[in-house]
């Protein structure tokens, strides 16, 4: 070592450890503070000679907003006399470069003085690294994904902010315990991602965790096999994101792919069923004619009601699975809830009471009476599953009046007189936590196979339009009450089915029925001719159109069915539009055919039957469109 001023003692053993040590190290005088020796670590590091570190204070290498602590851990230190203090200050080079040191200094003696030995370390590269570690985890912890470093043993490192919200359980009670103990898993995930993990680096899957609180989420999760600087495995970094809620929509969305499937299924079948039904219908109305005695007439409207709730059935069908609007009709409550009534008393469970209270002089009601049908048979039916020990289920409807104080209730709700159809059980309730999600498309609370969670989303599409709401009082335990709250028609009446006119009589018209069905042609022509008109067949649109072209002076109505191969009656209708347009045309679909409809309509064809129709729905458009 070269002292600045004058010898160390025992130069050669502590000179040597001194100049030879690759840290900054220097000796200062403890009272002026002037340097006294600098190692030459000290000289490269700092830029400054030796001459020059001899004319300078160590207060000239400490940061000008640190010389305050400086002061006062010196003047603290020199009265001490433990060794091997240590203290992190900022130092400034002879370029201006400022750097953070950890110091490390003991009094000595030196050369007769009270001096002090100063070992610098510099750590700035240390102190950028964990700010920048700092800044990381910082970053890592505003990630919604939940970040988590373990060990090759499973040992949980780190776990940031995210993982404390996937699973419930903070940092510090998560870092050293092992992951299969903090994340339930499904049973053999974990070891299974773990052998492909070290086999191939990676591994990514999705896997159903349990967190603290019970909850069960799905994971998609990617991990990731992290290697020393030796090239072997050191840590394993866990990568895993919530998608739960993405599931759920995937499960709906394949729901709802599903019920499309369905609609289309659905669609198809009613074409058959209506087809099927219709000939039936026009059939009994032919027999009825024929039957006098009073058991053969009994056993006609058994067929005529069966073959119309089958034709019921479909359109419920068709509404549930492809939104089918129907006709809207002035209908008399009461008729029906006591239908309703009639059919669960048949199929319920006999331990389950059935009642209807229905007040008198109830208002009618403007709706689509197989829409509304199917609002209290969903309601009914839940209410059945309510109470799977038995109960009672009771059916209401009344007239209120609601005032701007009433109404102002619910939200939906406008001044005026409404009817309530109401559906009360004694099950179990609902609990208050779902309630607010009961109406919810595809939510359900019945198990997996037993509900699809789209009955009271029925219902409220249903009743909102209709222009209506629904209301629910629940006790758990003791019951559930759903109020439809239907807007009263201003007409009164006991019912506002059509009324009853003898049916009418042809006059030896010709009638061109056209449809690809021999049951419905031959049902059609056979009644026809029972009332007087004449009748001309053809079992698509290219017959029929030839056949027009024939007796085009004779035929005063076309009767098609939309539906038929070759020509259907779109096809049909627009050729025969071109060779007369004021040629009348009734036309008729088992299927819901809205989008037809407008076209046809555009056409001008106003006349349309629903399959299956009766002899008198048939005979009725008939007779209107020849006279229109």
């Amino acid at each position: 070592m070269t002292p600045l001023k004058q010898p160390l003692e025992n130069e050669t053993t502590f000179g040597l450890m001194f100049d030879s040590n690759p840290l900054p190290m220097w000796v200062y005088d403890a009272s002026s503070l002037r340097f006294l020796a600098v190692n030459d670590a000290a000289i490269s590091h700092y830029g400054y000679s030796r001459e020059e570190f001899a004319g300078l204070t160590i207060k000239d290498l400490c940061a000008p907003e640190e010389i305050g602590t400086l002061t006062r851990d010196w003047e603290r230190d020199i009265a001490m006399t433990e060794i091997n203090q240590t203290a992190v200050w900022k130092h400034l080079k002879k370029n201006g470069t400022v750097i953070d040191v950890e110091m490390t200094w003991n009094q000595i003696p030196f050369a007769g003085k009270t001096a002090v030995l100063v070992l610098a370390h510099d750590i700035t590269e240390r102190k950028r690294a964990e700010k920048q570690v700092r800044e990381q985890a910082s970053l890592l912890n505003l990630a919604h994904d939940a970040i988590i470093v373990i060990d090759l043993q499973d040992g949980v490192a780190f776990w940031n902010k995210g993982a404390e919200s996937l699973y419930g359980r903070l940092s510090e009670d998560a870092v050293g315990r092992k992951l299969s103990d903090l994340v339930r898993e499904e049973k053999g995930a974990f070891e299974t991602a773990k052998e492909e993990l070290l086999t191939s680096g990676e591994w990514k899957g999705e896997t159903r965790h349990t967190a603290t609180s019970g909850r069960e989420i799905a994971v998609s999760g990617r991990w990731t096999l992290v290697r020393g600087d030796d090239g072997e495995p050191k840590s394993i970094l866990v990568i895993n994101t919530d998608i739960t809620e993405k599931k759920k929509l995937e499960a709906q969305f394949l729901r709802s792919q599903r019920l499309e499937s369905i609609g289309t299924l659905a669609s198809g079948i009613a074409h058959d069923l209506n087809n099927i039904l219709a000939p039936i219908l026009m059939s009994a109305g032919l027999l009825r004619r024929n039957i006098v005695d009073e058991e053969g007439r009994t056993l006609l409207s058994t067929i005529e009601i069966s073959a119309e709730r089958g034709a019921d059935i479909v359109k419920q069908v068709l509404t549930f699975a492809r939104g089918a609007e129907g006709d809207r009709i002035l209908l008399q409550p009461k008729h029906l809830i006591n239908e309703l009534v009639k059919m669960m008393s048949q199929t319920f469970p006999k331990n389950i009471t059935i009642k209807a209270q229905i007040a008198k002089n109830v208002a009618t009601i403007s709706g689509d009476i197989t829409q509304l049908h199917q609002v209290l048979l969903n309601l009914c039916v839940n209410a059945r599953d309510a109470m799977p020990d038995g109960g009672r289920l009771t059916v209401c409807a009344e007239t209120v009046s609601l005032d701007e104080r009433a109404s102002s209730v619910h939200p939906d709700a406008r001044e005026g007189r409404y009817v309530i159809l109401k559906v009360m059980d004694s099950g179990q309730g609902i609990p208050r936590r779902v309630l607010e999600k009961i109406f919810d498309p595809f939510f359900t609370t019945k198990e997996p196979g037993k509900g699809t969670g789209l009955g009271l989303s029925t219902v409220m599409g249903i009743v909102k339009s209709h222009a209506g709401f629904v209301s629910v009082d629940i006790e758990v335990g003791v019951g559930t009450a759903f109020r439809i709250f239907l807007p009263a028609s201003e007409k009164e009446g006991e019912d506002a089915r059509q009324e009853s006119f003898a049916t009418p009589e042809g006059n030896g018209e010709l009638i061109l029925v056209v449809d690809d069905e021999p049951s419905i042609r031959n049902a059609a022509t056979k009644t026809l001719e029972a009332h007087g008109y004449r009748a001309y067949t053809a079992e698509d649109g290219t017959d029929a159109l030839a056949l027009y072209f024939q007796r085009r002076t004779e035929i005063q109505l076309v009767l098609t069915d939309i539906e038929m191969d070759l020509m259907d009656g779109v096809a049909l209708v627009r050729a025969l539009k071109k060779v007369d347009p004021l040629v009348k045309i009734v036309t008729s679909s088992g299927q819901s055919q809205s989008n037809k409809k407008l076209i046809l309509q555009d056409l001008g064809v106003t006349w349309f039957l629903d399959k299956p129709y009766s002899a008198e729905q048939l005979l009725f458009t008939v007779h209107k469109a020849i006279k229109a």
